[in-house]
């Protein structure tokens, strides 16, 4: 049976920085806790465990005092670098570039729009740590939409900036983006200043990968995708999988694997989410090549 791994497939730069730059911590000997688990990826997760990391709930940081704090990929929101300065502690900022100019520019929007009331729409996760920063740089003008169904919560007679979480869907993106739009206009002729401004924040690495996990997906006679189980990326991109290949596998470990899943394949595929080390994907290839 032939078996390819999908090239796009493992880290995304973010995640790969923020890793990079916990393992350098590290080797300077100092205990250094990471606020929330530093990837969703729990085998990934409990490697930087063994070498030092210690992964901290929100509660917990409130009553940390003069030590080191790694700020993951996702980014966080003012309030935690207010608190840090509180207690003094020093952040290892490991905050995706990507992400951090997206806070910085809801920041100047939020300054920019606040005459004329506008709304700073963010289409994302509940809850996802990357929105809870994206949200807290917007401020009180702030307003999250996980779908067509939140879009109730926007007010079509005034302006609305929108963004999107970095890991979300190009494609949903634009069909949220488009049901604000048609609503704006219903309104347009009584409120001619209600404009739209879509912002295109979705990061490039994972829009680019949908179009190429399809052709993957429809090359192969199975494909099995390996991610963390909370990646809201993984469940995403294994959607995409999942719709061209219907003989599409989830897995978050290489034990998970089932050797009737390759029963009359001649040919798998290896993929992954931006939180799936490249390690992991390959040690899963090499457990497929040798059924």
């Amino acid at each position: 049976m032939k078996v390819d791994i999908e090239p796009g497939s493992g880290f995304c730069f973010g995640v790969e920085n923020a890793v990079k730059i916990a393992e350098e911590a590290l080797r300077e000997g100092e205990t250094v806790y990471s606020l929330g688990e530093i990837v969703h990826n729990d085998i990934e997760v409990a490697r930087l465990t063994d070498l030092g990391l210690q992964t901290i709930t929100y509660e917990e940081f409130e009553k940390l005092r003069d030590c080191k704090v790694l700020v993951r990929a996702h980014g966080e929101p003012p309030s935690t670098y207010a608190k840090a300065g509180e207690n003094n502690i020093s952040i290892i900022d490991a905050t995706c570039p990507i992400v951090r100019s997206m806070q910085e520019k809801i920041r100047k929007v939020a300054d920019v729009s606040r005459l004329e009331k506008g709304q700073i729409v963010i289409y994302g996760k509940e809850g996802h740590a990357e929105v809870i920063g994206l949200l807290g740089a917007a401020g009180p003008r702030g307003i999250l939409v996980t779908g067509k169904e939140d879009l109730g919560r926007i007010d079509f007679t005034r302006p609305v900036f929108l963004f999107a979480q970095t890991t979300k869907s190009k494609i949903q993106y634009e069909v949220v983006a488009e049901i604000i739009r048609l609503n704006m206009e219903k309104v347009s002729a009584e409120h001619p200043g209600n404009t739209l401004k879509v912002h295109n924040t979705i990061c490039r690495q994972v829009s680019g990968r949908e179009p190429k996990l399809r052709d993957f997906s429809r090359q192969h006679n199975v494909i099995i995708f390996v991610s963390g189980r909370k990646s809201s990326n993984g469940r995403m991109l294994f959607g995409v999988c999942r719709k061209e290949n219907p003989r599409s596998h989830f897995i978050s470990a290489p034990e998970e694997l089932k050797s009737e899943w390759f029963r009359d394949a001649s040919s798998a595929g290896i993929c992954g989410a931006t939180s799936t080390p490249r390690w992991l994907i390959q040690e899963v290839a090499e457990i497929v090549r040798g059924l």
